[in-house]
């Protein structure tokens, strides 16, 4: 899972910066060797609405275990710290560690937050006017280790973990009224486990192959949690080259609770900047969801390339309350700022529309999916 970015409203400043940053890093990754791996730096310095100034800076290293293995692919490492001029800090870190021919797979998210967001209600009916705001505290942890059964075929364990406190919100209004467990705080203690496919030739922005994952998670207060209930994802995704440089590609998600209680972050997040973009990070809220989604990437010149997305889906309370009426559409296009050639790695810069009144800009370090 990658550090996402979201930028309702671009100034012209920030394009500088993006320049800046393509300077930096490309002067930065040529003094490292290809046994050591490569590190980029970059300075965050953004303006929205919502935010006003952010000020941080993004390191992520990208390097193999192993210097002899020519089978695995490269590992990576990201490191986030940002802070807002209204008091909003984000720490993160997250990566994915590779060992010798791929036989074992570590993936980790660590993260703290104090971060105001927005809510609407649960359910797909909610109106863009039901907007209200509140804010929480919140560490993360997520740690998920796969070992190779047969060739690119895994299974795994899952610990994931969350401590949310501090919840403030407007007294009386959509929030309050809801029906969300945790509203006043909450931990939550998980384990469970994995089954996953992958062939693709590229962890960052693969151009063709095929990643399939079954990801099951178990809330227990036997291991501490204040809530008992179960996550089931489904992740599928292809990706088919068309011509030498171009390159279609599909995911579909389908995430699933089950249980009486469900907390407010552990439900179904519909929007963000790596699905149904166009959508903010929560817009519609419920106990599952379903969403398919495709990219067209293609070459523009040199180390730039360009991106046309669409979407489709929606959040229901169960399986048998979905329905077509319902579905939420988002389109957009967006471009590819290659930071590293070998590695893949690009800068993402993608602007999404959806229905109504939704829509907003994203900055991200590699492909959505």
């Amino acid at each position: 899972m990658n550090i996402n970015y979201k930028i309702q409203k671009w100034q012209h400043r920030s394009l500088l910066v993006v320049t800046a940053i393509m300077l930096f890093t490309t002067l930065r990754a040529q003094n490292e060797t290809p046994k050591r791996g490569r590190t980029f730096v970059f300075p965050v310095v953004t303006r929205s609405l919502e935010t006003g100034w952010n000020f941080g800076a993004l390191t992520a290293k990208i390097f193999p275990l192993y210097a002899d293995d020519t089978v695995s692919r490269s590992s990576n490492l990201e490191v986030l710290a940002m802070a807002s001029t209204r008091k909003q800090v984000v720490f993160a870190l997250v990566g994915t560690q590779y060992f010798r021919n791929e036989k074992f797979i570590i993936e980790e998210q660590i993260s703290t937050s104090l971060f105001p967001d927005r809510f609407w209600g649960l359910g797909s009916q909610t109106r863009d006017d039901q907007e209200e705001n509140y804010s929480f505290r919140q560490t993360y942890i997520m740690l998920h280790g796969k070992k190779k059964i047969v060739p690119n075929f895994f299974a795994g364990i899952v610990y994931e973990a969350q401590k949310v406190w501090d919840i403030n919100y407007v007294p009386g209004g959509v929030f309050e009224a809801s029906n969300i467990a945790g509203k006043n705080g909450y931990f939550i203690s998980g384990v469970g486990g994995s089954l996953s496919f992958d062939n693709r030739n590229n962890a960052f922005a693969p151009n063709k192959g095929f990643y399939m994952q079954l990801f099951w998670n178990h809330f227990d207060r036997f291991w501490g949690s204040d809530f008992n209930y179960e996550n089931l994802i489904t992740d599928i995704r292809s990706y088919s080259p068309i011509g030498r440089n171009s390159v279609l590609a599909f995911q579909w998600v389908n995430f699933m609770t089950f249980g009486d209680q469900v907390p407010l972050r552990s439900l179904a997040n519909f929007g963000g900047a790596s699905k149904m973009r166009g959508y903010y990070e929560g817009r519609f809220r419920d106990r599952n969801q379903m969403f398919v989604q495709g990219e067209f990437r293609y070459p523009i010149y040199k180390f730039i390339q360009g991106v046309c997305f669409a979407g489709a889906g929606s959040v229901a309370p169960g399986l048998k309350d979905y329905s077509i009426q319902q579905l939420k559409y988002s389109a957009g296009a967006g471009l590819r700022l290659m930071l590293s050639k070998k590695e893949k790695l690009s800068l993402r810069i993608d602007y999404g529309v959806g229905m109504g009144r939704n829509r907003g800009l994203y900055i991200q370090l590699g492909e959505a999916f």
